[in-house]
């Protein structure tokens, strides 16, 4: 059973190393370690057959934080999640033994599947949300009925999405949206349907998380 965005694992890594004193790290040190970490990690995702969403690194304390966000058409479950971040700490390793200054000092990897509340911006977004409703800003001359020149939000029903557009069922009838006229996607929560889903499924909380210090 896959549980979108709730799938979640941490594995924390002691390194070698001076790791930085607090605050030492600035924005641009930061912002270039991630395009280093994007570099071993993306191609490691990838091979895995998943969408790299999102890759974050931060300082809490003395240690990295390196969070991982991944995804792939239908979901992705919590052995899918342990299986991609035990491969991503090994291609870390590996890299750091190669000499790569990758993380310097401690770490803490967590790898996990997006949330609801994470913004649809790419076609594929939309396309593994078919069947939900979202609130989105129709831009300019996509929203005819709109102030001229300006932007309206329109709430439906994700009915079809490909790469070039999406269908929502509004109050006003079933329309396609060009992605070019769309800002991001919120998914709206429906507790309707969350009722349903409790009825429907065995949710065991106590498995949706592992985490795990090394």
């Amino acid at each position: 059973m896959t549980q979108r965005g709730r799938a979640t694992r941490t594995t924390g890594k002691p390194r070698g190393g001076q790791a930085p004193r607090p605050g030492q790290a600035s924005r641009g040190d930061l912002a270039a370690r991630r395009e280093r970490l994007r570099a071993v990690i993306a191609p490691v995702v990838g091979a895995a057959g998943y969408d790299l969403e999102d890759l974050s690194v931060s300082r809490a304390g003395r240690r990295h934080v390196v969070r991982v966000i991944v995804d792939a058409d239908g979901g992705i479950n919590l052995d899918a999640v342990a299986d991609v971040s035990r491969a991503v700490s090994t291609a870390l390793d590996a890299a750091e033994e190669s000499g790569g200054d990758i993380v310097a000092g401690e770490y803490q990897l967590e790898v996990s599947s997006p949330g609801v509340d994470r913004p649809l911006t790419l076609p594929r977004h939309w396309r593994r949300n078919v069947g939900r409703l979202v609130r989105v800003t129709v831009r300019g001359a996509g929203a005819p009925d709109g102030p001229p020149g300006g932007d309206r939000q329109v709430t439906g029903r994700v009915v079809e999405a490909d790469d070039d557009r999406v269908v929502l069922e509004t109050d006003a009838g079933r329309a396609p949206w060009a992605y070019a006229d769309l800002g991001p996607g919120r998914v709206q929560v429906e507790f309707a349907r969350l009722d349903e889903l409790a009825e429907s499924e065995d949710v065991d909380d106590d498995d949706d998380v592992e985490d795990e210090e090394r």
